[in-house]
C-alpha cells in the first residue's frame, strides 16, 4: 500500500468499519473483522477473529466465494477459499497488520450468513448510505484534499468557511455557501440570530489566531454563530484544521475525540469552553500533509453528526 492510497473509516452502530480505496479497479476494500464484529455485535477482539477462523474454514468446506479476492494494491495477497485479499490496515497501537478485506459485493454475501436483524439493518445501511445527502457530500470531501481550493483558500474568514461549504455541499442544498437568513436552534440552544449574524460574522473574522487558545475561541464563536442553515459543523471543522495548520503546523487527529465527548464539550462552549479546548490540544498532531489524516478526520467529523 503506498503513501497515496485512500482510507475511510465508515461507523454502523458506532463501530468502525475500515475501507482500503483499490484506484486498479476503482473500487472500495472493507476489513472483514470489523464487518464481522458489527454482525455478532462482539467487541472482543479474539473472539471476533476466531469466530472468522470459524467461517472461512467453513466457506472453504463448502466452495463458497465471497467476493473476487485479486487486487492490485501493493502489498495485497489473495486468500483462497473465502475470497478475501490481504491488505495492511492501521490498529490502535500504531502500527500495520495484515487484514482480511472483501469488496462490495465480497461484504453483501458476507452479511447474508448472518440471518438476523443486525445483518438486515446491516446491510440497509451499507447499500444505501453513501446515496444520502451526507454520503454524497463526504464524498466531494475526499477530494477536497487533491484539490486547488484546498491550497487557495483564505484562512480564518467568512469567505473561506462559505467556500469549504460550498464545496462540500453543493448541488445538494440550494442554500450551499449561502449565510443563513433564518434563526435556527438546537437542542434548545438558540445560535446567532440571523438579523445580526452579517455583524457577529464580521466581528469573528476579526479574533485574532495566533496562539491554540486564540484560535479554539475562534471557532467556539463560529460554532456559535452557525452561519448555515446544515451542514455547519462538518465546514467549520475543516475552517478551524487549515487555521491550525497554517498558524501551528498542527491539525487534529478527530478519532482521538470521542462522538460523545466532542458533542457535549461543544454544548458546553457556549458557557465554558476549557473542556472542547483540551479535547482538541490533547489530539494535536504535526501530520499536517497526511492523506490519511485528513480523510480520517472527515470520516469522524461526518460521524459526529450521525444520529
Amino acid at each position: 500500500m503506498n503513501n497515496n492510497t485512500k482510507i475511510s473509516i465508515r461507523f454502523f452502530d458506532d463501530k468502525e468499519v475500515r475501507a482500503i480505496w483499490d484506484e486498479e479497479n476503482a473500487k472500495w476494500w472493507f476489513s472483514v473483522l470489523d464487518v464481522v464484529a458489527v454482525l455478532t455485535d462482539q467487541d472482543d477482539y479474539n473472539k471476533v477473529r476466531n469466530y472468522w477462523k470459524y467461517l472461512k474454514a467453513k466457506f472453504k468446506k463448502e466452495n463458497i466465494e465471497l467476493g473476487s479476492g485479486t487486487t492490485h494494491l501493493k502489498k495485497g495477497n489473495s486468500e483462497v477459499g473465502s475470497g478475501t485479499t490481504q491488505l495492511k490496515l492501521l490498529a490502535p497501537d500504531g502500527k500495520r497488520y495484515l487484514t482480511n478485506m472483501l469488496d462490495y459485493n465480497g461484504i453483501i454475501s458476507l452479511a447474508k450468513h448472518f440471518p438476523n436483524n443486525k445483518a438486515m439493518k446491516f446491510l440497509d445501511w451499507f447499500t444505501y448510505s453513501d446515496n444520502s445527502i451526507d454520503g454524497q457530500s463526504k464524498k466531494k470531501a475526499y477530494t477536497l484534499f487533491e484539490s486547488n481550493l484546498i491550497n487557495e483558500i483564505e484562512i480564518g474568514t467568512t469567505k473561506s468557511l462559505q467556500q469549504i461549504h460550498a464545496y462540500l455541499f453543493g448541488g445538494l442544498y440550494n442554500f450551499a455557501g449561502q449565510i443563513r437568513q433564518k434563526n435556527i436552534s438546537k437542542g434548545g440552544f438558540q445560535f446567532a440570530v440571523a438579523h445580526f449574524l452579517g455583524n457577529t460574522l464580521k466581528q469573528i473574522e476579526q479574533m485574532p489566531e495566533n496562539t491554540f487558545d486564540e484560535i479554539a475561541d475562534k471557532y467556539v464563536e463560529m460554532n456559535i454563530a452557525h452561519p448555515f442553515m446544515e451542514g455547519n459543523g462538518r465546514s467549520t471543522r475543516i475552517w478551524l484544521d487549515l487555521i491550525l495548520k497554517k498558524r501551528l503546523k498542527k491539525c487534529v487527529d478527530w478519532s482521538k475525540i470521542a462522538k460523545n465527548d466532542y458533542l457535549n464539550a461543544m454544548v458546553m462552549s457556549s458557557v465554558n469552553s476549557a473542556t472542547i479546548k483540551n479535547l482538541l490540544k490533547n489530539a494535536l498532531t504535526d501530520e499536517i500533509n497526511s492523506r490519511e489524516m485528513f480523510m480520517k478526520g472527515i470520516d469522524y467529523s461526518y460521524y459526529y453528526e450521525e444520529n
